[in-house]
């Protein structure tokens, strides 16, 4: 794959790339499907519902959490996770706007 072009780009525009990157995986869209139905989870509650291995979604957690799609806290020896409502509300509200700007066209 070659290397993406962001220069010359709002950062705005650069940040929901990269976040919608990070999305485009099936894997990642069901941990954030299952977050949006569950306050907060552990890396085994997730291993319930994806067919994958443990280090496997421990990177598909790490994607979204650099991108900062969800959060994660330490509890005893475990990390939960939840959803950060401040970015998923920014890749909303920017598909929302830009759905309602090609319907205006």
């Amino acid at each position: 794959m070659g290397i993406t072009k962001t220069f010359g780009f709002a950062f705005k525009i650069n940040e929901t790339a990269d976040i919608l990157k990070a999305l485009g995986n099936p894997a990642r869209l069901k941990i954030i499907q299952f977050l949006l139905h569950s306050k907060s989870c552990v890396c085994g509650d997730f291993l319930e519902v994806l067919p994958l291995a443990q280090s496997t979604v421990s990177k598909h957690l790490s994607e979204l959490k650099r991108v900062k799609l969800i959060k994660g806290k330490n509890v005893g020896n475990n990390i939960s996770y939840s959803l950060n409502e401040t970015t998923w509300n920014k890749v909303k509200d920017f598909l929302l706007t830009e759905i309602q700007f090609k319907q205006q066209d």
